[in-house]
Parts: C-alpha cells; structure tokens; sequence
C-alpha cells in the first residue's frame, strides 16, 4: 500500500505540474497575443515591411525656339506573383487554362523566344511559388498596351498575379545635339553631367513613397500604400537648335577633314550673353566623333595669338601705343632672355601696330609688352583682371574650369613670363574666357555674363526667369573700343590679314585667328612632338553684331592643316553664312506696286465669315443672294461677287452641294443634314459620293475626299 500510494502521490504532482505548465503556456501565450501584440507585429513589419522612395516624372528640357533636347518617356518592368490567390485557387485552373495562349502571346509581343520556351518558364515559376518573378525588364509602351489585353493578364493584378512596375527613362530626342550641355542623366545624380546635374533638384521634384513587403527574398509593392511623388519643373534653355545643327556639321566636317583631335563651337548672342549653340567634340579610338567633354567650357589651355586682343586693349587703354605706332618686328624671330620668339612668316620689318595686330606677330607684341609693362607688370595683369580672364565665368552649369592668370610677384612669375604671355602663352583659359571678352568688343565694351537657361517652367507656366547680366559696364574706353573693333576687321578686310580669305561680300564680320603650339600627351615642345591648336574668334555684322563666335580646335600630329585661318576659320564663316542667311532681320523687304489681278477664283463657305474676311482685307465687295447661309465667290479682277449656294434647307432630303468647301464647312453642314461623314485627304472638297440633288435618308454615310 505504501509503495501505491506513493507512486500515486507522484503521478498527481506529475499531472500537477502539467497543469500548471499549460496555464503558463496559455498565460504567457495571451499575454504576447493580447498585451505584447501591437509590439511584436510592428516588429514583424520592421522585418518585413519598407518604404521606399519613388520618383517624380522628371522635368524635360527644351530649346529655346521650343524643341524638346531631354525627355522621360515610360518604361515597364513586367513581374508575376505565382502565389497570388487568384492563380491558386481550384489548383490552379485559371492558371493552367490559359497557360498556352499566354505563352504564344509573350512569344509574339517580344519575339525572343519560342512559346514553347515561355510556357516552360513560367509552369516552373509557377511551381516554385515565386512571389515576384520578373518576367521582362524595360518595355516600351506600345508593349506595355498589348500586353494589359491578354488572357489572364487582362483580368487584373489579383487573379492573373501580373505586378507592373513603372518608371522613367531619360532620352535626348535629338542624340548628338549639346549632348554634353544637355547632359546626362543616371541613376546616381552624382555622375550627371551638364544641366541635367545643374538643375537636377528642379528637374527630379519631390520624391515620393511606396510602401515595399519583404518576401521570397524580394521587395513586393503593396497596394494603395504610396505617397504620390511631386512631379519634376521643365528647363527652357537659350539654344536654338537650328544654330546648334549648323554649329556641329560645319565643326564635324573640318575636324573629321583634318584629323583634329578635340574642337568646340560657341555660339553667343552680342548684346544679352545667350550661348545660342555649344558643339563639343572629341575623337574616339576607332576614329569617330561624339560629345565626351565640354571643351569650351571645362577645358583651359594656352589660347595663343587670340589673347593678343587683350594685350593690344591693354597698350591702348594705357596710351603707349597707338594703332599707327610703328614697331620693328625684326624679320620676325627675336630672342627674349634665351628664348627665342618666332612669326609664323620670317622677313616682316618695320609695320604699325594696326599691321602687326592683323598679320599676327608674335614679336611685336612680345617686344611691346617688355618695352611698356617691363617695369611694371602688374599694370598689365590689372587689364587681364578687369576683363575677368583670372575669375570663373559664372556661367550656369558645373564644371566649368578655373582659370590660370600668373601673378607679377608669385612664385611662376618669371623674365619670360611677360613677352610670352603678351601674345598667348603662359597663361590657361577657356574658349568661353576668351568669348566674352571679344563679345564685350562687339557690345560696345558691355561684358555680359554667358548663361544657358532662360527660365524654370511648371505646368507651361514660367516660375523662374533668367535675365541678360552685365559682369562688367565698360572693359575701356570707347576711344580704344572703337581702334579694336578697326583692328580686328582690318584682320578680315587687309590683304595681309590672317583671315583675309575668309572675307565674304555679303555681309561684314571681324575677328582674329590664332594657332598656339601645344605639347603632344604633355611631352614637351619638341620638334616631334608639337602639335597646333587653331582658333578663330569674331562677331558679324560689324555695323551691328548680333552674334559672336568662338571655334576651337586641337589638331593631331596628323593634321594636314595647322593655322587659324584655315582651320577655325572655315568654321567660323559656315557657322556665320547659315546664322545670316536664315535670319530675315538681316534681309530687307522691297514691296512691289500693285497691280491687278487678271486671275479667277472660286470660294465657298458661311456668309458671315466670308463678309468678316473681305471686311479685314478691305475687299469691296456685291451680295447678290437675298436668303440663306451659304456663299460662293467669284473674284475675278478684283472684283467680287457673293452667290448664293442652291442648298436646299436642313428639312429638305436633297442632297446640297458641298465640293469646293473647306472641310470644316462641309462636315458642318452635311451633319446637319443627318448624314455620316468620312473623309479622305485634306484641303478643300473635290468629291462627294452623294451627288448633288439626289435624295439620301438620315444616317446615311457619305464620302468626301479632299484635294
């Protein structure tokens, strides 16, 4: 008995402490389900649950004659969730029904596989329970809209498990055109380039979200959980692209005929800075072209005999020399503390500055900076300052580089410094630098700031506009404004002149070449390795510029060609013939004495708007109907005469005339005759299928073709 009761006193505290056990269990089970629940299912969503930012649709770019330069047109990204309700219920029977004509119907739409092939895929997609199978990447719209009407799919994202992803994607409509100002557009905005980095906090809007769940080891959207993302505002730039075209082929066709290297083309408006057109190009390795660097804005180098413009400014401004001012140029070749200094044509004596400017000498700049700023070189560098060839040019997109002025004084400053950097050495700027300063010549000594966006506009409405800025009131005085601008057309016009080949009968143009030798992949000067940077820099017309032109190019060891004048000039004179010729303000109107008319004509249309025409152009006119809507006109002789049209009334079921009329009118007055109208061609009527005067019944089609 003991033995018993003792084994049953430890099968009750056996079932004792189950019973405990269990209500802990239910306990703490309750206590987590009903205390602790809100806790653990945020954490659980933690896992599980994230919002993930979306994109706004980003903001275009546009030319300023109103042609799209940067776009976002939509793209597709196609998944299946397999484990949607809808595909598994019944075993899959909706799936497995509609399996065949699916993948026939993917086969066709995207051509890339047998519908054998995509039935395979997705059977086994769909046995694996993949929650977001990506079916294909980056579809087109037109795609995009066959496919939302095939079987299955057609019945909605629960019961066919087909999830659409849209988003954008950046497409320069014209491709090459500024692509390198345009820019580029990625997906990390930190390597954009050009405006679309510039502008991209205006051009992106404001981000949105989209509530993501984490499961099968991919993000799946959840529905009806987003913050819709504030869409992008649209850029209107200052280029026209006609002047951008015509930049690009003329700059093309010299750089593709001499082998060159890299070249840039500016276009800028003299009097408000506007870069009307920027053509940047450099040469591949398999010996093609493109847009890979903005060379006139981004790339700094010696600019050669085109900086003699702002030394000649600079002996002006300060009286030492005047245009008739005679300087030897010594046959053309002088040493300067051990360096010797050359003319590109040996022999030239003793000429006036005006002479010098216009053959180029490097010698007579080299010798007249020594003579006048030797002892005082910082008088010098003052007019470089204030023609800001030391300070950025503010135009308004990055990377534009920082120039290299040296200093009288610092630690680059040397006894050669001086004459070499005189005529357009020893010193790194841009073509935009050098731009300006010739444009400020042309705007009658008004240095304007270059920009390349007219204003910021959202829902086709402007928010932001930018205005023409003055960087300088007056780069000298008008006394010496007026000896540069004779100067630099002298350069033209003079039978000696650099660019007197490119002289044209049509219209004036001033400038100056310039060719600096450069160090070929940084190897020094030598005789093997030198290599020719050509540049041309002018406005047109000189009795009014309009605009002002840079074009530079860095030639190649194989270049046929080296000198200004036959390399940037070319492209200067295309650039500028094109701009001239399409531009009527340039080209007067000569209006001819009237004389009759002996010509017939026949019109037909509503009264009222023939009566407001004729009353506009002051056209005396006789009405020869007394009723009706409807007028024909005979004009013969300046003579008119109004008729009316033998059109029955609306009640009538004859058939009216209507050939002759404009399809507006004749839809308009055949509809209300009840009848249906197709129509043919455009212009004015020639055919109608219901001839005139037969009967017809309402709801009857009729026919027009137009002429």
């Amino acid at each position: 008995m003991d033995v018993k009761k003792d084994i049953l006193w430890r099968v009750y505290l056996c079932f004792l402490g189950i019973i405990v056990l269990g209500v802990v269990v239910l306990g703490r089970a309750f206590y987590i389900q009903r205390i602790q629940g809100s806790y653990w299912k945020s954490m659980s969503d933690s896992l599980h649950l994230k919002y993930m930012p979306i994109n706004g649709e980003r903001g275009s770019i546009y030319s300023e004659d109103g042609n799209m330069l940067s776009t976002s047109i939509p793209v597709f990204d196609i998944y299946i969730d397999f484990g949607a309700e809808g595909l598994r219920e019944k075993n899959g029977k909706r799936f497995y029904d509609n399996l065949d004509s699916l993948s026939s119907s993917l086969s066709n739409l995207f051509n890339d596989a047998s519908a054998q092939d995509y039935k395979k895929e997705l059977l086994l997609a769909y046995q694996n329970e993949d929650r977001y199978f990506l079916l294909k990447r980056k579809i087109s719209f037109e795609q995009y809209k066959q496919l939302r009407d095939f079987v299955l799919v057609k019945e909605g994202r629960n019961k066919s498990g087909f999830i659409i992803d849209v988003r954008d994607s950046r497409v320069n409509p014209y491709v090459l055109l500024a692509n390198r100002t345009i820019g580029l557009s990625r997906g990390d905005t930190s390597k954009n380039v050009g405006l679309e980095r510039t502008y991209d906090s205006l051009l992106k809007g404001q981000t949105g979200q989209r509530l993501m769940r984490y499961m099968a080891g991919v993000y799946v959207p959840v529905d009806g959980a987003e913050i819709e993302p504030e869409n992008g505002k649209d850029i209107i730039t200052t280029i026209d692209t006609y002047m951008q075209d015509v930049a690009e082929n003329a700059l093309m066709k010299m750089m593709v005929m001499n082998n060159s290297l890299h070249g840039t083309c500016i276009v800028m408006e003299t009097e408000t800075g506007k870069i009307k057109a920027i053509a940047n190009l450099g040469k591949r390795p398999d010996g093609t072209y493109m847009e890979d660097y903005n060379y006139g804005i981004g790339k700094k180098t010696e600019p050669g005999s085109i900086f003699k413009l702002a030394t000649l400014l600079s002996l002006l401004e300060d009286k030492h020399v005047d245009t008739n001012t005679i300087v030897d140029c010594e046959g053309g070749s002088k040493l300067f503390y051990g360096l010797k200094i050359r003319d590109s044509h040996l022999g030239t004596g003793r000429i006036t500055v005006k002479q010098a400017f216009a053959r180029s000498s490097n010698v007579a700049f080299a010798k007249l900076a020594e003579q006048y700023y030797h002892n005082n070189p910082t008088q010098f560098y003052n007019h470089l300052h204030h023609l800001r060839l030391d300070t950025a040019t503010g135009v308004d997109i990055v990377g534009q580089a920082f120039p290299l002025i040296k200093k009288p004084g610092g630690k680059f400053w040397g006894a050669t410094t001086l004459p070499f950097m005189a005529h357009g050495y020893e010193e790194l700027i841009t073509p935009l630098h050098m731009l300006m300063v010739y444009n400020a010549v042309a705007n009658n000594g008004r240095m304007m700031k270059p920009y390349l966006v007219n204003s910021v506009r959202d829902m086709g409405v402007d928010i932001k506009s930018f205005t023409p800025q003055v960087l300088v009131e007056k780069i000298c005085s008008d006394e010496t404004l007026g000896k540069l601008k004779d100067c630099l057309l002298n350069v033209v016009e003079s039978e000696h002149g650099t660019a007197h080949s490119l002289k044209t009968g049509m219209y004036s143009f001033a400038g100056k070449t310039g060719t600096a030798v450069t160090a070929l992949d940084n190897r020094g000067y030598n005789k093997a390795n030198k290599i020719y940077q050509s540049s041309f820099i002018g406005f047109f017309p000189v009795e009014k510029p309009k605009y002002t032109i840079a074009v530079v190019i860095q030639n190649s060891n194989e270049s046929k060609l080296a000198y200004g004048g036959v390399v940037s000039g070319p492209v200067f004179r295309e650039v500028a013939d094109k701009v001239y010729a399409s531009d009527l303000s340039y080209h007067p109107f000569f209006q001819s004495a009237a004389v009759k008319d002996s010509s017939t004509y026949n019109y037909y249309g509503l009264k009222n708007d023939i009566n407001k025409i004729l009353s506009v152009l002051d056209l005396p006119y006789l009405d020869s109907g007394a009723a009706g809507y409807w007028r024909s006109i005979n004009m013969y002789d300046n003579k008119v005469i109004l008729n009316a049209m033998n059109n029955p009334s609306a009640q009538s079921a004859v058939m009216p005339r209507v050939l002759g009329l404009g399809l507006k009118d004749a839809v308009y007055m055949l509809e209300n005759y009840g009848l249906i109208v197709t129509v043919g061609g455009r212009g004015k009527v020639i055919y109608q299928s219901l001839q005139e005067g037969t009967t017809f019944t309402k709801g009857q089609t009729i026919n027009i073709q137009m002429n």
